[in-house]
């Protein structure tokens, strides 16, 4: 198997794939690869809801040491249930309550629930390994099927649009959160072969980026360029010059001239995004309001396109025909303070702080085992990687709910849980 492949044996007891891993894989590529929907006869098997069932159940039952559930009871959890507890708070208080409690109850409990078995069910640094894979298969197949089946060309065609699930903006940000699993093992990977398909994993995800044309993706994608460059000190500089050089490689030869026009309109005044009320800074300016209008609980749990409809300085013109969009926020963290108000945005960007924080002590974990003789590449530095891409890019997204986020959160919450119980181990041995 390719997931089996691309990881490269560690010290310890070698823990195979059990049900429970398989479970989740199929759920991570489900929920976050969306492979049903590139595979229509995955559908009606309802793969997403099959797996995760399976893998609760399993959860639930599972009397290992390592899966116990008080491992989880970290500061990141603890955010993450604070922030559904806040959701649940504002849905009284909604512009439209059906909207924000279809959200809560059918989407994000579901959501929450997962992140606690997926960061569970990991025994060790070799299961975040096994769901990082996962993660960038996942990634990598849903490029390979754009890149197959949407065709770009000239004009208004030069780009991705409306894709399956994610549109292009959101795919660019999901294929720069994968990137650096793709490094990871480049460098870790188990022999000749693991090596050329995680090159090959990053040359695909890196062509259908550039197709994606998505400016707050290049952003990110940037920023995690220069965190692997200059920060991604596990892996030797030789091994990173030549991934950077690999992605700028694939950039340079396939995006057009309109590309580069599209990003050299980043920080043009004349741009859109700068003049038109649908543009993404008049857009943050009103949400802004909106935060302050409603500082407490917010206007509700997805609820922003309607206050955009609702209580925006153009809503009044629907009373004499005219229609208004009814925008989506294009900022995260923007639709949190909007939704949630004050004190939901401070618990949205703790959580992040948190799991950012979560990798700094894993990777530091990782250093003293490196100083003791071991030779594994710095997982918690890759893992900061994306989530950084996931950070940056969903500055112009809005990703508030969205899997991604909660999977790489869960990833890095279980990479916590393995060192912190490997470190206590050795203490005790």
């Amino acid at each position: 198997m390719l997931a089996t492949s691309l990881i490269r044996p560690a010290p310890g007891p070698d823990l195979k794939w059990d049900l429970l891993l398989f479970c989740i894989a199929g759920y991570l590529l489900t929920s976050v690869g969306r492979v049903h929907q590139l595979f229509p006869v995955l559908e009606a098997l309802r793969p997403a809801i099959l797996t995760g069932l399976l893998a609760i159940v399993i959860y639930l039952v599972d009397r290992r040491e390592e899966r116990r559930a008080n491992l989880l009871w970290v500061r990141t959890t603890k955010y993450l249930l604070a922030l559904l507890i806040w959701m649940v708070l504002s849905v009284p208080g909604s512009l439209v309550r059906g909207t924000s409690f279809d959200l809560v109850f059918d989407d994000f409990v579901k959501t929450a629930l997962m992140f606690l078995v997926v960061a569970g069910a990991v025994r060790g640094p070799r299961d975040v390994e096994r769901l990082a894979v996962v993660y960038l298969i996942a990634a990598t197949v849903y490029a390979g099927v754009v890149i197959t089946r949407f065709d770009v060309g000239s004009g208004d065609d030069w780009r991705l649009g409306h894709l399956y699930y994610y549109d292009a903006n959101d795919f660019a940000t999901f294929a720069v959160t994968a990137m650096p699993f793709g490094l990871y093992f480049l460098h870790a990977g188990r022999g000749t072969l693991a090596r050329v398909l995680a090159a090959v994993a990053l040359a695909t995800l890196t062509l259908a980026f550039v197709r994606t044309g998505s400016r707050g993706g290049f952003v990110a994608l940037v920023a995690v360029t220069g965190f692997v460059v200059l920060r991604y000190t596990g892996i030797a500089l030789r091994w990173r010059i030549a991934a950077t050089a690999l992605v700028t490689v694939v950039v340079l030869g396939t995006a057009s001239d309109q590309y580069w026009k599209q990003m050299s309109t980043i920080l043009s005044d004349a741009d859109y995004n700068r003049t038109d009320e649908s543009g993404r800074l008049q857009i943050w300016s009103r949400g802004m309001g909106y935060m302050f209008q409603y500082p407490i609980l917010g206007v509700g749990p997805e609820n922003f396109k309607a206050a955009e409809g609702m209580l925006s300085p153009f809503s009044d013109r629907q009373q004499f025909g005219i229609g208004v969009r009814w925008n989506a926020p294009h900022n995260s963290y923007v639709q949190t303070g909007a939704e949630l108000g004050l004190p939901g945005l401070a618990i949205f960007v703790g959580m992040i702080a948190s799991a950012f924080a979560a990798l700094r002590r894993s990777s530091r974990r990782e250093h003293a085992r490196a100083r003791a003789g071991e030779t594994r590449p710095q997982l918690a530095q890759a893992l900061t990687a994306s989530l950084i891409g996931f950070a940056v890019g969903a500055f112009f997204l809005s990703l508030a709910y969205s899997q991604l986020l909660y999977t790489l959160i869960a990833l890095a919450v279980g990479l916590q849980k393995a060192t912190s119980v490997q470190e206590r181990l050795i203490r005790t041995s």
